[in-house]
Order: C-alpha cells, then sequence, then structure tokens
C-alpha cells in the first residue's frame, strides 16, 4: 500500500477522533453543571483511577502506555474545561477580581522607595529606571527593605532577584513569601563591575577586595589573577566601594559600578571585569498592597505541590492545556522536608486574557500550597 493510501486512512481517523472528542467535552459541560447543582469538585480521583485501569486492562500490554499518556492528558483537559465552566470561588481570585476592576491608573512617577545598600548601588539605578523622580531611603539588609514596606516608611522596594550568569537571590524570593507582598513590575538591568581603588593605588598592590558575594561569583575568572588577593563578600557593591574610600589603608579595593568611581572619589584599576560580558541583574519592584497596572503580562508564583509522580506534570499539563507560556522553573529544597521542592514559576499571561483566572483558580487546588508573587510588566 502506497503511503499516502496509508495516511488517508489516518486523517479518516483523526476526523472520527476529532468529532468523538468534541461530543466528550460537551458532555462534560453537563457534568460541570451537575457538579455545581450538588456542590461537588471537578476532581474526583476515584473515578479517573477506576476509568484508566478499566481503558488500560482493555488494551494490548504493549499500547498500555500510550493509551496512559493519552487518557491522563483527556482527564487534564476535561477538568480544565469543567473549571472553565465554574465561577471561581477562592479567596484569591476573588481578590484579583476586585484589583482588576478598579480603574486604571498609571504607574506611580515618584514616591518612596527602600533599596538595600548605599548611594552608588545597582538597586539605585533599577529605581530610577521604575520611577522617574524616587525618593530612596537605603537599608543595610533586605529584610530592613520589606520591613519599611510592611511599617508603611515606604510604599515600594527594589530588590535583585536573579543574575543571568550567578543565578536566583533566594534570601528575597523567602522574604516575599514571608511578608506576602506583591510584584508591581521588573527590569533586567546591565550589570558591569569595575576594580575600583584609592587614588595611586595600582594592582599589584591590592591585598584585600570587598564586593558583594553575587559581583564575586561573576568574576571569578578576573580574580584568579590576582593570587594571594583575599577576597571580603559585603552586603552590597556600593558599600565595598564606600568602605574602600573611607579606609585608612591603600591595599583595598572594591569590585563595583564604576560609578562609584566619581561619588566616593576612588580611580577606575579595571572595568567590566565580570566573566560574561552579557552580565544582567533581573530587579522587582514591590508593593504591600495588590497593586496591577496596565499592561501586566507577566504573573509570578511559587508553591509546593504532592509528593508522588505526575504531580508536576500536571501542573504543566495545565499551563499546556490553557495555552500559558512557562517563561521560567526553579525548584529549591524545602528544609525540613527529604527530597521536596519549593517550585518558582514565571508564566507570561495577560491580566486581561479570560485564561488568567481561570489558571490562578485550577492550579490552587493542585497544590499543598500556592503563593501568588503577583502580576506585571517588565520594563525595557
Amino acid at each position: 500500500m502506497e503511503l499516502s493510501e496509508i495516511r488517508k486512512k489516518i486523517d479518516a481517523l483523526d476526523d472520527e477522533l476529532v468529532r468523538v472528542f468534541l461530543e466528550r467535552m460537551y458532555i462534560c459541560a453537563d457534568v460541570a453543571a451537575y457538579k455545581r447543582e450538588h456542590g461537588l469538585p471537578v476532581l474526583d480521583a476515584a473515578r479517573e483511577r477506576t476509568k484508566l485501569a478499566g481503558i488500560l486492562t482493555s488494551a494490548p500490554e504493549e499500547m498500555q502506555t500510550y493509551l496512559n499518556t493519552l487518557y491522563t492528558q483527556i482527564f487534564e483537559l476535561s477538568r480544565c474545561y469543567q473549571n472553565s465552566l465554574l465561577e471561581p470561588q477562592s479567596e484569591l481570585v476573588k481578590e484579583l477580581n476586585s484589583v482588576l476592576a478598579q480603574p486604571a491608573k498609571a504607574f506611580p512617577q515618584t514616591t518612596m522607595v527602600a533599596c538595600q545598600g548605599v548611594e552608588g548601588a545597582y538597586s539605585q539605578h533599577a529605581a530610577e529606571k521604575f520611577f522617574k523622580v524616587p525618593n530612596i531611603f537605603y537599608f543595610h539588609s533586605f529584610e530592613g527593605v520589606f520591613s519599611a514596606i510592611a511599617n508603611d516608611m515606604c510604599a515600594y522596594g527594589v530588590l535583585p532577584v536573579e543574575n543571568s550568569t550567578a543565578g536566583s537571590v533566594n534570601k528575597v524570593y523567602d522574604l516575599m513569601m514571608q511578608y506576602d507582598f506583591r510584584i508591581v513590575r521588573s527590569l533586567r538591568l546591565k550589570v558591569d563591575h569595575a576594580l575600583v581603588a584609592k587614588p595611586g593605588t595600582r594592582i599589584e598592590d591590592i591585598r584585600e577586595i570587598f564586593s558583594h558575594e553575587q559581583a564575586i561569583n561573576q568574576s571569578q575568572e578576573f580574580l584568579k589573577t590576582l593570587p594571594g588577593v583575599k577576597i571580603t563578600p559585603v552586603a552590597n557593591t556600593a558599600v565595598a566601594a564606600k568602605m574602600v574610600a573611607e579606609s585608612e589603608r591603600t591595599d583595598v579595593a572594591a569590585l563595583s559600578n564604576r560609578d562609584c568611581v566619581s561619588l566616593y572619589g576612588l580611580q577606575l584599576l579595571r572595568e567590566a571585569v565580570q566573566d560574561n560580558g552579557n552580565n544582567y541583574t533581573r530587579f522587582i519592584c514591590i508593593s504591600k498592597q495588590p497593586e496591577i497596572f496596565p499592561g501586566a503580562d507577566r504573573t509570578s508564583v511559587m508553591l509546593t505541590i504532592p509528593h508522588r509522580p505526575g504531580s508536576l506534570s500536571r501542573i504543566l499539563n495545565r499551563l499546556g492545556a490553557l495555552g500559558v507560556n512557562l517563561t521560567k522553573l526553579e525548584s529549591r529544597p524545602l528544609p525540613d522536608r527529604d527530597f521536596e521542592f519549593m517550585f518558582y514559576f514565571d508564566l507570561e499571561v495577560s491580566v486581561n486574557a479570560p485564561e488568567f483566572l481561570q489558571l490562578i483558580a485550577e492550579l490552587e487546588p493542585l497544590c499543598e500550597s500556592f503563593h501568588y508573587l503577583g502580576s506585571y510588566s517588565e520594563v525595557v
């Protein structure tokens, strides 16, 4: 038989599969109506297990794996469709509905902003990109930034969450969960580290270099060219530059933003010493109040799921079924639970799209814990 003839048979079967699949989905609407009337949950795990077992028992052994994959996805699509027909009732969805129903307001141009570090920090540059005229207050630690917002000292905070080479800033994510604040905007900032010291200092004079741990990690190849030099982590790259400027020593230097040269009266010894020339840090702007500004097309969530096969797959299948693009997936071990993880998701979906609230409503029941971190747009 010719390949074209074989394909005609497949095409005919596909037509029938589409017809039967649509008929099955429309019947699911009747199931959803019954469940709404009787107050039943969409997921009936016992029914799905029994149904799947019966299907696999009736199939040849070599086809059981394929059927298991097919029907797991069909069940997922069925639940997805049923959820789309039911009114979301979770407190989070009610909150989001309330926020989205408010009149649209522009992102503020000037306000009080909390940043970690001192003048010249990368967070300052990020704040100046978020806001036209920010009134910046500096704090020694990330927790200080959160505390300032919690106590209404500042309306917003600007924090680094991820570097293109050094990875995520886990402490910030931990604090986001602890304080239950919301991300209202994000940006990617080009980061170039410079080696700076007091005027007259030569590289061969240096015995100790100060900088933030992330900047140190991002400049390992350069630091290897300075054997015997002590590398000391400090709270912030700008703090490092300020320490050098205020020190009585002449054998110390800092890895910092080159703007710190003029800011603290230092000398530029080497510029762009980071390992990767394409080095970016992602910053977020956070708020105590749940705010969603026009153009928000990204959503971040953190969640834990049951520790059993298929739990993560169910989450990913739900994203696929709704056509939501996953731009970041990262796992972190839970401190008191062996081999169990917290998952961080960045999702690309407009808050004005119908699948946005449906997605939130459907993900919550699948998780042991679900933390909505916010919906926002990214500044270019």
